[in-house]
């Protein structure tokens, strides 16, 4: 009886019924998966300084002296393995051609493929990575703002960045949320994702212990407190800005940390005041927007000595055209606004100010010359 073709129903894997041919075009792609798509790091530079190692030794014995001196050898086989052939070096001898190409071309190609294909994946993984909220910042003394709320965050970064190119401290800034989101603006700040404002180990890839400011505004009352009394314990340094929807929740928890300000919803108030006295939104939305108009900013008094303050309302206008609104003892105590002129302030006082532009260049010097 004749043999049956290779291939037929007949030459069949027994336990798949499959037949042969299939069965061995699929356990060798299963070779070549295992073996070259799934190489590890390690495993595939061992391959190259292999396929290297051995074109030079086959070249060599070829009596390819020139391809195989140190001044070509690298330059040859990367031009070679990549297909790109120049031309300048090539085999000479039939033996040199023959290894050139029955190993050195389709091994090279296989290895170069794969080694392209990993260096642009891994460089995609690093940067989807940052993307994702992934990464860990390696953030210092950076503004940090936690939460995500549909309705303003993203305004809120923006007037943050906004304010920083025109601030001469230039802190980074980073975002920290737990909504499945990537980053909204990849190119400017940084960005962590994690499961809770309360995991120390998420956390930790914010940065938040070395954060100098930090803003929390999330979507219900109770996570802004958690995340508030984590960062305070996390990092009681740090400048913390808390937005409550219950404002009595903010003043209650300031009890406790000092280093806490809360910031207060003032749309009941303006809706009164406007009442009262026409225009008076336009003139809180000037002071509060950063884009147009004046500004209401703040600088500590870096003088010598006290002054009064009647001596610091002209310097501020003659000089720079700014108005002095408030004086506070430090960023963390009450805040004095229209003061009398004859109010002392001390040197590491905070004075608040309008301006067109943030004043970083100032001149304290009483007499005219710079200090």
């Amino acid at each position: 009886m004749a043999p049956l073709p290779f291939g037929s129903p007949g030459n069949t894997d027994k336990t798949t019924g499959t037949p042969l041919s299939m069965h061995i075009l699929y356990k060798v792609k299963q070779l070549v998966v295992r073996h070259f798509i799934e190489f590890k790091w390690y495993n595939l530079l061992l391959a190259l300084l292999f396929y290297l190692l051995a074109s030079w030794v086959l070249m060599w014995l070829s009596g390819e002296r020139e391809i195989a001196s140190p001044d070509h050898f690298f330059y040859w086989i990367v031009v070679t393995a990549s297909t790109v052939g120049y031309g300048d070096f090539s085999p000479v001898t039939s033996a040199g051609r023959w290894v050139t190409s029955l190993f050195v071309i389709p091994l090279g190609l296989g290895l170069f493929g794969i080694l392209i294909g990993r260096l642009a994946a891994h460089i995609s993984f690093l940067w989807r990575k940052g993307v994702m909220g992934l990464d860990t910042l390696d953030y210092d003394q950076h503004i940090l703002v936690i939460g995500w709320n549909e309705e303003h965050t993203l305004q809120l970064l923006r007037l943050l960045l906004r304010e920083l190119e025109y601030h001469a401290d230039k802190r980074p800034l980073a975002l920290c949320v737990r909504t499945e989101m990537e980053n909204p603006i990849p190119d400017r700040i940084g960005f962590v994702r994690v499961s809770s404002f309360t995991d120390e180990e998420g956390m930790r890839r914010t940065g938040v212990e070395r954060a100098a400011r930090i803003i929390i505004d999330c979507q219900d009352d109770d996570a802004t407190s958690s995340a508030a009394l984590f960062v305070c314990n996390a990092n009681p340094d740090a400048h913390v800005i808390t937005y409550f929807h219950d404002q009595h929740m903010g003043q209650l928890l300031k009890r406790h940390l000092p280093n806490i300000e809360p910031m207060p919803s003032v749309a009941t108030e303006m809706l009164a005041k406007a009442a009262m006295d026409p225009g008076s939104s336009r003139v809180q939305h000037e002071l509060l927007s950063v884009d147009q108009g004046m500004t209401q900013y703040s600088i500590e008094y870096a003088g010598q000595h006290s002054v009064e303050l009647k001596t610091l309302f002209h310097l501020f206008k003659e000089r720079y055209d700014a108005t002095l609104i408030g004086v506070a003892a430090s960023h963390r105590d009450p805040i004095s606004i229209n003061p009398s002129l004859a109010m002392s302030v001390a040197p590491g006082a905070v004075l608040y100010y309008i301006a067109d532009e943030r004043i970083n260049d100032f001149n304290w010097a009483l007499d005219g010359t710079r200090t």
